[in-house]
Parts: C-alpha cells; sequence; structure tokens
C-alpha cells in the first residue's frame, strides 16, 4: 500500500550533527522525499504536534525539546517520505522510542539517548499511523509544499492574507 509518513530529525540530531547519518539510514527504505524544510517550532505547533500527551508529567519538557530550546538548536528538519508501506519501513528503522529500547542497529539505538532528566532524547520522529501521518502532515506542510497530492486539496480565493515576502533590492531591475 503506498503511504506518506512525516519524519522529524530533532534539534538534538541538528546539534550532534546527525543529518546525514539519518538520511542515509532512511535511503534504505528505498522511499522518495517529496517535501522536505527546516524550520523553527512554534509552541503552538509543538503543543498541536504531542496534543495526545498533554497530560503526561514531561508534557512541558517534551514541548521545550521539540522546540530546541534544550539543545541550542531552535530547529527541525521536517520532511515527507513516500511510497510502499512507508509508515513501517520507516518506522522499523527508526526503532523504538525509547532509545535503551531500540535495537543497537536502529537509528534511535544509535544515536538517541535518556538525558539525567529522563527526556528521551530520541533524534527522530516518524508517524505512528495512516491517520497521524495524515494529521502531523497536514500540520507541519501546506499541500504546495509537497511535490504530490498526497491527500485530497481544493483551491480557495483568500483574501487580505499577509505573507512575508522578499524585499526588492534597489538594485534590481524595476
Amino acid at each position: 500500500m503506498i503511504q506518506q509518513t512525516l519524519v522529524l530529525i530533532k534539534p538534538d540530531g541538528l546539534k550532534k550533527s546527525l543529518t546525514g547519518n539519518i538520511l542515509t539510514r532512511l535511503s534504505e527504505t528505498k522511499l522518495e522525499i517529496v517535501a522536505a524544510k527546516i524550520i523553527r517550532v512554534s509552541r503552538e505547533l509543538a503543543i498541536q504536534h504531542y496534543w495526545h500527551l498533554k497530560e503526561s508529567p514531561f508534557f512541558e519538557e517534551l514541548i521545550k525539546y521539540i522546540q530546541g530550546e534544550l539543545h541550542g538548536r531552535k530547529k527541525v528538519l521536517t520532511m515527507v517520505y513516500y511510497g510502499e508501506d512507508a509508515i513501517k519501513r520507516v518506522r522499523l528503522l527508526a526503532g523504538a522510542t525509547n532509545p535503551e529500547e531500540a535495537d543497537s542497529i536502529s537509528i534511535r539505538g544509535s544515536f538517541g539517548r535518556i538525558t539525567t532528566k529522563g527526556i528521551y532524547e530520541n533524534v527522530i520522529h516518524c508517524s505512528e499511523n495512516e491517520y497521524e501521518a495524515e494529521r502531523e502532515i497536514k500540520l507541519w506542510f501546506k499541500p504546495d509544499n509537497i511535490i504530490y497530492d498526497v491527500y485530497e486539496t481544493e483551491v480557495k480565493e483568500l483574501k487580505n492574507i499577509k505573507t512575508k515576502v522578499w524585499k526588492k533590492n534597489e538594485n534590481e531591475n524595476k
């Protein structure tokens, strides 16, 4: 079954310069990257992403973690992987959420750790199932950011929407 899954290289993975290692491991899936961007994670996005853990005692630490406040890297690399059984294939390579329980050859088993405060620094996030994949991809990406229509879209005309654009340089042709 053709699927898509969200993959995040978290701030600890970026701080430790593991991006290349993680992408190399993910290439073993033979899946296609159909969207990628580096972003600063707002508190609102972090809360929406981890909404299902909001009652957990570690929720605030988790929000700080994904925002990069614990690592001085206030960014994540976010991607959508696409292809046959994408969710299962990526999760198999990622390994268990708890780095100590993850197979030593998995991404989390190789590069993750648990801090002395008990926070799982597991360097990567991947969607758990199809429902979560859709919810997460729609949170992190707009349809135009993805090279395929992985979910149904519609065209709407929006008025009075402000957006940041590149400022014209005075030396540019007018």
